[in-house]
């Protein structure tokens, strides 16, 4: 555990946790027999009375320098020293000004923002049209004429507005000029959304230069790709609704980048190599992946990450933006494993020939200086932590700010760095997981936050000041604090390793007595880019949780290797093998539980969605005699029915890596199924396919074993809404009527 800097002193876990035992075993203002028991309705986002029981929370956005804070019916100024608010204009205010056209009334005002730092101009988007408005004149100064167009992308330098309508991809000029770029737009051809399943950090499809004048798009050529025949119940006949699932190993699609000038309204695709679709990826070493697309201030070159369809190859390279000519290979990347491009390059505010970038090729990820060459100028972070977000620039300081896990792997802290050395300051003080946005200058911070004990706080900091002088926005009080709460805790257990450490969470009844044994339920996700246990609040446990040790269960939670936050080598630990390093994790969890004598080892359970799911089946069939129940939902049964994206970059194809696919596959092993297993699936998983699921069910029927199978229609990989409440209470009493 590293040691903090400062006047300050690193809050060690084990004080904490009996902190928080002292708190929930503490006298509250109600006696246990007068507090409220919990319902999914409560405690379930799509209960009826979830939003009552979150923390209370306050919505900001930065004008410049200066927070507002957004309202129903107004917006208030924040004075940066004091905290106190001023109003700034009120909903009645905006819609005086614009009552000539019935059609821009605006109902409230959490969604307005601030897109121009030195000018009174609030945009607000009604579902009809988005405004811009200036509010101390109360004049309606621009607006466009796009309603239920979709992948929207305005751009405030210019006014220009992309969006895909009807497949083919426009943009409307500030004027309000229609374009349309394309005219082959088809469920083939894709244009201006994202593109490789929303893998490699890729959110969208369509990238504005910095002076709006060159819009940057995906187009997606899919038509080589296999249709997962997909089906809608719900009309009087059911119909045909195939999804473009690309398998690993089989066909995938193929992407290129156009630009387009909206002053010559003209467009120019990139000369990019051209990858190997015919799914033999190592008959072919040209990148397939093209991924963080990025501009250069001065909007003449675009940059973006080449990566090879085996994802062990990356490069940056740059492109000439007016002749879509390729320039120049500025860094190169490869690695036995997979190489993960997740974040594109950022061009210093006050160095327009400097830019950053990310990388984990020292085993964590890591910010790094180049020039516009690609010249390496020196590495700006090191050490056994994590850079998790870069949040901007403060121009006045030169510096990053950032937010990193260096504190301690539980801790999200947020941090300054400068570019001329490296130097780091730490801009809080409190410990917990700080997530922040910064001002337009980078001189301020407006940071939300939780503790383990703490549900949320609010804090306005200025940038280079004393950190502990932070102004205090919001403090919310315990939302739960008429109901009867469970006991949090958190410590930490061996890898399988015996070297490695593993965060763990557990949760206990509130009457909680050491001398009973109870019915535990290990929750489980285990895989790539989650984690499951931070210093948020109450050790950021799920809800269902709660109900679990309300019901009088004792549910833990394991963050094995193979998750996210740790560095490179803990989370390739289980490289070509799926579910194996995971497991073994996994067990000595088991082991921990065994050795505590309140844990029936004999009433064990296990529950998991999505890899969850594939960790939950993997250990009842791997381990029968020591999980009694199980719950998996939406999970992967064989690798080769996973996309390619994701599944060669963990396994390998098929064809590489048969040992690996046939280690993970749970097909074979049906027939060690013992324990009571429900799997639940939505009908409509266009995500983990639902052939995972019935596939197994075949091999189970096959084998002679009994698992039990449940199916939500219509319904994706998750279930929304007040479906969700039904899910988990669905879940709660299959425990309830096998395990307890």
């Amino acid at each position: 555990m590293a040691k903090r800097t400062g006047n300050s002193t690193m809050m060690k876990i084990k004080s904490l946790l009996g902190l928080i035992t002292l708190l929930t075993l503490s006298p509250l203002s109600m006696s246990a027999q007068e507090q409220k028991l919990f319902t999914l309705e409560d405690l379930n986002f799509g209960g009826t009375n979830y939003r009552n029981l979150q923390p209370s929370n306050k919505w900001y956005e930065w004008w410049g320098d200066q927070l507002v804070r957004t309202d129903i019916d107004a917006c208030y100024l924040i004075d940066a020293k004091t905290g106190k608010e001023s109003k700034l204009f009120t909903l009645d205010d905006i819609n005086n000004g614009i009552l000539h056209d019935k059609k821009n009334v605006v109902r409230y005002l959490y969604s307005a923002s601030f897109p121009y730092p030195d000018k009174p101009i609030v945009a607000i988007d009604n579902g009809q049209a988005l405004m811009l408005i200036d509010f101390k004149t109360r004049q309606l100064v621009w607006q466009d004429t796009l309603s239920r167009q979709t992948a929207k992308d305005w751009c405030s330098q210019s006014k220009a507005t992309a969006f895909v309508e009807d497949n083919q991809l426009y943009v409307t000029d500030g004027q309000g000029a229609k374009h349309q770029l394309t005219t082959d737009g088809s469920r083939e051809i894709v244009y201006g959304q994202s593109v490789h399943r929303n893998e490699f950090g890729i959110q969208k499809g369509t990238f504005w230069s910095p002076d709006g004048q060159r819009l940057a798009f995906y187009r997606m050529d899919q038509s080589m790709v296999s249709d997962y025949p997909q089906v809608d119940i719900y009309p009087r006949e059911a119909e045909h609704q195939p999804d473009k699932y690309p398998m690993a190993g089989m066909n995938t699609h193929r992407v290129t980048v156009g630009i387009y000038n909206l002053q010559t309204q003209k467009t120019v695709y990139l000369h990019t190599p051209v990858g190997s679709v015919s799914g033999d990826s190592a008959a072919s070493s040209t990148p397939v992946y093209f991924t963080n697309i990025a501009w250069s201030p001065d909007a003449k070159t675009i940059y973006l990450f080449e990566l090879n369809r085996d994802q062990n190859d990356c490069r940056l390279v740059s492109y000439d933006a007016a002749t879509g000519q390729r320039l120049k290979e500025l860094y190169r990347e490869t690695s036995d494993k997979y190489v993960e491009p997740l974040h594109p390059i950022q061009f210093l505010p006050w160095d327009a020939d400097k830019f950053i970038m990310q990388s984990q090729r020292d085993g964590y990820n890591h910010l790094y200086l180049y020039n516009k060459e690609g010249k390496m100028l020196r590495q700006l972070t090191s050490g056994s932590w994590v850079v998790q977000q870069v949040l901007g620039f403060n121009k006045k300081q030169k510096s990053i700010i950032l937010a990193a896990n260096k504190y301690h792997p539980l801790h999200r802290w947020l941090y300054s760095v400068e570019t001329t050395n490296g130097k780091m300051q730490e801009l809080v003080s409190a410990d917990g997981v700080h997530q922040a946005e910064l001002s337009a200058s980078g001189c301020f911070l407006l940071d939300k936050w939780s503790a383990p004990t703490q549900p949320r706080n609010i804090d306005l900091i200025a940038v280079g000041g004393n950190a502990a002088k932070a102004t205090r926005l919001l403090t919310a009080e315990d939302p739960w604090a008429d109901y009867q709460q469970p006991l949090f805790e958190s410590g930490t257990i061996k890898a399988a390793d015996g070297k490695t450490d593993l965060y763990y969470r557990m949760v206990k009844p509130h009457d909680f007595d050491p001398s009973k044994k109870y019915p535990t339920v290990i929750y489980v996700y285990g895989g790539p880019h989650a984690h499951n246990v931070d210093a948020s609040w109450h050790w950021a446990s799920r809800s269902w949780e709660t109900y679990m040790a309300q019901k009088g269960y004792i549910v833990f939670i394991l963050d094995n290797r193979g998750s996210e936050n740790r560095g490179r080598d803990f989370e390739q630990a289980t490289f070509r093998q799926l579910g194996q390093i995971e497991m073994q994790d996994q067990m000595k969890g088991v082991e921990y539980l065994r050795s505590l004598p309140y844990v029936d080892m004999q009433r064990l359970g296990v529950h998991g969605w999505s890899f969850g799911g594939f960790m939950t089946i993997s250990l009842m069939l791997n381990h029968p005699d020591v999980f009694k129940v199980g719950v998996a939902g939406g999970p992967v049964i064989d690798w080769k029915w996973y996309e390619v994206m994701y599944g060669e970059r963990y396994m390998d194809t098929p064809q590489q890596n048969p040992e690996g696919y046939a280690k993970s596959s749970l097909i074979d092993k049906a027939k060690h199924l013992k324990g009571k297993l429900q799997i639940i699936t939505g009908y409509n998983d266009d995500t983990v396919v639902p052939q995972h699921c019935l596939s197994f069910l075949d091999a189970c029927i096959k084998a002679g074993t009994q698992p039990d199978f449940f199916a939500y229609p219509g319904e994706g990989h998750n279930m929304r809404g007040h479906a969700s409440v039904h899910l988990h209470e669905r879940i709660t009493q299959y425990f309830e009527d096998y395990l307890k």
